[in-house]
């Protein structure tokens, strides 16, 4: 397993519309295994492979308390069947985004059908955290990120601040920077 470097706005890879999984192989284990490793290390609860440069349909994501065991679950080429109309506002925060949170308002409850690691397809119907994590990786494999939830303003205000921040080399939560 290998931690890799997260992609932190503004790197315009974060914006691709990723490719989906055609067939469930080593190099997509290996890369499965990089993501949990990387977001376990960040720390984060989920993570798109595109945040790690790797444009493909694949979230993993660990919702578990930090005193409870790990819980990795791993979603291949999810997709959202139905929403909800009625609406949650839970503060988000993004690995590709770092020390930058904000309140967004989702849907309360998704269904998403997606494969497994083994292949099999599942369909799984979700609330409260788990929608909303669901719903915001779902967003980054299709360029997506949370601030565009966000006001104009406050969107204009983050971007500027993190490109002003890459143009330095300063950029927050980057290793090879601090």
């Amino acid at each position: 397993m290998t931690v890799r470097d997260i992609l932190i706005l503004p790197d315009k890879r974060l914006r691709l519309e990723s490719k989906p999984v055609a067939k469930i192989d080593a190099a997509v284990r290996q890369l499965v295994e990089d993501m949990f490793e990387t977001m376990y290390e960040a720390p984060g609860i989920g993570l798109a492979a595109i945040q790690i440069g790797e444009p493909k349909r694949i979230v993993t994501m660990d919702l578990a308390k930090k005193d409870e065991p790990r819980a990795p679950q791993v979603f291949i080429n999810p997709e959202l069947v139905s929403t909800s109309c009625d609406k949650n506002t839970h503060e988000e925060g993004c690995l590709s985004i770092p020390e930058y949170y904000e309140e967004v308002e989702r849907p309360a409850r998704v269904k998403v059908r997606y494969i497994d690691l083994d292949g099999q397809p599942h369909e799984t119907e979700a609330e409260g955290l788990l929608a909303t994590c669901l719903q915001h990786e779902i967003d980054h494999l299709n360029g997506v990120l949370f601030i565009d939830h966000i006001s104009k303003l406050k969107r204009d205000r983050v971007i500027k601040k993190f490109a002003k921040a890459a143009k330095l080399g300063k950029q927050p939560g980057n290793r090879a920077a601090e």
